[in-house]
């Protein structure tokens, strides 16, 4: 960049570092980002640092299973983290996995990209994504964990009860709900509200857009990831805004630091991917609209699905105080539905002062959250 440049001398001119810092902010915000590593090499164990590689050990038109295997993980209980399917991608749970990785044998739902998926690979719906999560579970085998971030403890909790009901012997020992939207009657939010204020039709007009020639998806009918994005961004626009001026001062001041924190966040953050069209209309209409699974009409396919089949899974829900997101109670509802389950087996925990991403990033999720999450699980080995 010219304004950057040693022999410029505007460069060393207040007027050349706001110039220089206002088009950096510029461009940083409105680049195309690919899709985010993971990049989790090793982790801490009680001997020393221990090497992890990817593996990709299932692949599904729409979804990876990845596992991050490492020397003895074998001995560890078996976990399958569920990531969200709503506009980012799984690394988003970066955080999540890593502070799993030292106690548990951690696999997870690697989304893909709708655009990014040829016409010919088929469709995905709700429905299929019941049937990857089965199809998963059935895989890794009887004594698998399961963990859902947000979105996905509808699906996770439709699969967990059909699989129970048909006595499947690779149903989840425990099944960890954290912030999502089981019944979102219960202290409804903005996206809640949102998704009840104007009929299917007005989504499939306005929000449904076809993959451009460019992708292999193409002429593959999407929601775009950037309009969840906007959507995500408008609801606390102020703090972002506020973010994007402290990245423009450290611009200006060449604070390095400040800088690298801000655009680790954000990089991740303005990394999005589309939906399959049908799945999220479906979810519109199912999850937000109808509330079939609290009103004990969700179906997969043509088969009822009974939260009360479950008899046996250990559950625990988790949410955040100051979620704006899912509200509270609407995760704990998990509770009621699941009515034949004893009580020793359920626990629920509130975070304080804890927003959406919180719960399953961060401090407060290392510290409160996670201990949980092994106790339920080595309670329900």
């Amino acid at each position: 960049m010219a304004f950057r440049h040693p022999l410029n001398p505007l460069t060393h001119t207040d007027f050349g570092r706001r110039t220089a810092a206002a088009f950096e902010l510029v461009d940083y915000t409105t680049q195309r980002r690919s899709k985010p590593q993971f990049g989790l090499t090793s982790v801490e164990t009680a001997a020393g640092p221990v090497p992890i590689t990817e593996v990709s050990v299932l692949d599904e038109p729409f979804c990876k299973l990845l596992h991050f295997d490492r020397p003895g993980c074998e001995k560890l209980p078996r976990l399958l983290v569920v990531a969200p399917l709503s506009g980012h991608f799984a690394t988003l749970l970066r955080g999540t996995v890593e502070g799993l990785l030292p106690q548990h044998d951690v696999y997870i739902t690697d989304w893909i990209d709708a655009r990014d998926v040829p016409v010919a690979r088929g469709r995905f719906s709700l429905d299929d994504y019941i049937t990857y999560v089965m199809r998963f579970l059935r895989h890794l085998g009887p004594g698998t964990h399961v963990m859902a971030v947000c979105q996905p403890s509808v699906p996770v909790l439709a699969a967990a009860a059909l699989m129970a009901e048909d006595g499947d012997p690779a149903r989840p020992k425990s099944m960890i709900l954290m912030g999502g939207p089981i019944d979102t009657r219960i202290n409804p939010t903005a996206p809640n509200d949102l998704a009840q204020s104007q009929p299917l039709s007005w989504f499939e007009r306005n929000v449904i857009t076809t993959v451009p020639m460019t992708y292999p998806g193409f002429s593959r009918q999407v929601y775009p990831g950037f309009l969840q994005l906007t959507g995500f961004m408008t609801m606390n626009l102020e703090r972002h805004m506020n973010a994007h001026w402290d990245l423009y001062d450290h611009l200006i001041e060449g604070d390095g630091e400040s800088v690298a924190s801000h655009q680790k966040f954000y990089d991740e953050y303005l990394s999005v991917m589309d939906l399959p069209a049908e799945y999220y209309l479906q979810t519109v209409k199912t999850v937000f609209q109808e509330h079939a699974l609290p009103e004990g009409k969700f179906y997969w396919g043509d088969r009822r699905v009974d939260p009360g089949a479950i008899t046996d899974i250990g559950l625990l829900t988790v949410e955040g105080e100051l979620d704006d997101i899912s509200g509270l109670g609407q995760t704990r509802a998990a509770h009621d539905l699941c009515h034949n389950l004893p009580a020793a087996k359920k626990r629920h925990h509130e975070q304080a002062q804890t927003g959406h991403y919180g719960i399953f990033n961060g401090r407060r999720w290392r510290s409160d959250i996670l201990p949980l999450v092994h106790e339920t699980v080595l309670a329900n080995a």
